[in-house]
């Protein structure tokens, strides 16, 4: 099955951008699902982004238009551009992989992103 390690979290000021990584090894990665979901102290699991196995992506309404998910299929990475941050943006990001065929679903460890002035 396929492990994921997240990366490139951070402290950035309203406004700003982070750029987050999820590293997948052990398995064919062009054959998941990738999302990122995050989740803020106190609140439940959400959402933020998908792109499936043929590139086509679906973003949650709150931000459109500010972030971009990407795949890089020859380096097992998604990749989470975020930009235009607000502090209701700060949360753990985490890394979702759904196989395609199977639906089995393995998560990374998250990183936190904290939109702060």
């Amino acid at each position: 099955q396929v492990q994921l390690v997240e990366s490139g979290g951070g402290l950035v000021h309203p406004g700003g951008s982070l750029r987050l990584s999820c590293v997948g090894s052990g398995t064919i990665f062009s054959m998941y699902t990738m999302r990122w979901y995050c989740q803020a102290p106190g609140k439940q699991r959400e959402l933020v982004a998908s792109i499936n196995t043929r590139g086509s992506t679906d973003y949650a309404d709150s931000v459109k238009g500010r972030f971009t998910i990407s795949r890089d299929n020859a380096k097992n990475t998604v990749y989470l551009e975020m930009n235009s941050l607000k502090p209701e943006d700060t949360a753990v990001y985490l890394c979702n992989a759904e196989q395609y065929f199977t639906k089995f679903n393995t998560w990374g460890q998250g990183t936190q992103v904290t939109v702060s002035s």
